[in-house]
């Protein structure tokens, strides 16, 4: 029987293969074979969610109140927790009534905003290599995506002054994210006030992703799009409780900024999903309520791995340089080789996971990103066994053929 009938929309085939589908694959053939598998793909953090955290949503799953339908726009609760928790760590006022919007993660919240706002057709930038949902979303949406290449050379930084004119002049979103994910990079303040007069200049909304400004080391600072005087007038910038907080599971965001903007990205939730449950909501809250010193902790935890992996991978021929923020190392892969190839080489040979960089678009290709996610002693049998397998930042490194993805 024939089921023409029921292929999917034409969207779908937009969307370029999904690497991280076969590594799936892989992994879980690893495991039936009894592979003790050490997954640093995913950004997925591998710390508890914090006490106070948990306490708190089990009062609020104990409270009635909380069982029905919450508000669309989220708890007023909340959405002042938001605000207060952005004046506080930028200093930067916001409505809790109209610039802040609770989201199911960050990543929903992305790319609703696509479909909020691209009609088929429109231009929209979009740095390569970028978190994946910075160019589905638009892609969904059935916009025309301009890809911003990013190069080591300018530290991985957009180049505003390589968009031509014409391409500016037809864009209509930017979508950008500094601490970089997967690159780690970071943007000095300078750069976040040209991409500012850049946006007024061409009437282009900015989309800035800042999941990872929190784990910053070293005395680091990252900036917030908000910050920049006129920047609410143009944008708006997204943010997640999941790094920060080991909430990657609980699904809660959020995002703030241009009233109107926030605006039509609720008009288009309130069509799509209730909201977020309301007892998670108020853990939240609890989490944005922390002392900093728990901000502090993290920190150390993700900057003691980091000073780690990259001492170990240096003794292995890599020079990663140290990184400011985020998570990830940007590890460049061997001379001549496919990055989806040297994924599952290592995956093959070793039972490390990593992630490929062309998972992140053209951009990443020559590029594998490392999640720290373990503690030292896994991150040492990672070393051991990449030093048993022979792979090395080298021409001679020791890789097997892979099949394709």
């Amino acid at each position: 029987m024939k089921l023409d009938w029921l292929s999917p929309a034409a969207r779908l085939s937009s969307l370029p293969p999904y690497v991280f589908a076969r590594l799936d694959e892989l992994k879980a053939r690893a495991r039936e074979q009894g592979l003790d598998l050490i997954d640093l793909g995913m950004g997925n953090p591998d710390g508890a969610t914090p006490e106070p955290v948990v306490a708190a949503a089990i009062a609020a799953l104990q409270n009635p109140k909380n069982h029905g339908y919450p508000p669309f726009e989220g708890t007023a609760n909340f959405r002042r927790a938001i605000t207060e928790w952005y004046h506080r760590r930028y200093g930067v006022q916001l409505d809790p009534e109209s610039e802040a919007l609770p989201l199911l993660g960050s990543k929903e919240g992305l790319t609703h905003l696509a479909l909020a706002y691209i009609n088929p057709g429109d231009l929209v930038l979009v740095p390569s290599p970028a978190y994946p949902a910075h160019f589905r979303g638009p892609l969904i949406a059935g916009a025309e995506i301009y890809s911003l290449v990013l190069r080591p050379d300018n530290d991985w930084l957009i180049d505003l002054a390589a968009i031509p004119d014409a391409i500016a002049e037809r864009a209509k979103i930017l979508y950008f994210n500094y601490p970089s994910n997967p690159t780690a990079a970071t943007a000095p303040r300078e750069f976040f006030e040209e991409i500012v007069a850049f946006a007024r200049k061409y009437e282009i909304l900015l989309v800035h992703d800042q999941a990872y400004a929190e784990l910053a080391f070293d005395g680091y600072q990252p900036t917030s799009l908000l910050e920049i005087p006129g920047a609410k007038e143009l944008g708006v910038e997204f943010h997640t409780m999941s790094k920060t907080y080991n909430m990657a599971g609980w699904r809660v965001g959020f995002v703030v900024g241009n009233r109107h903007i926030i605006q039509g990205l609720r008009t288009l939730k309130t069509n799509l999903d209730y909201g977020i449950f309301a007892a998670l909501q108020t853990a939240a809250e609890t989490a944005l309520r922390l002392p900093d010193v728990y901000l502090h902790e993290v920190q150390a935890r993700y900057r003691t791995r980091r000073d780690f992996l990259i001492a170990g991978l240096a003794e292995l021929g890599w020079n990663v340089p140290k990184t400011k923020a985020t998570m990830y190392l940007w590890v460049p892969c061997p001379p001549a080789t496919n990055s989806t190839d040297f994924a599952l080489s290592v995956l093959q040979q070793t039972g490390v996971v990593v992630t490929p960089g062309n998972a992140f678009g053209s951009g990443g290709e020559g590029y594998v990103r490392i999640s720290l996610i373990a503690e030292c002693d896994r991150l040492a049998e990672v070393l051991r066994r990449f030093q048993q397998a022979g792979i090395a930042y080298s021409s001679n490194a020791n890789l097997v053929s892979s099949p394709e993805v």
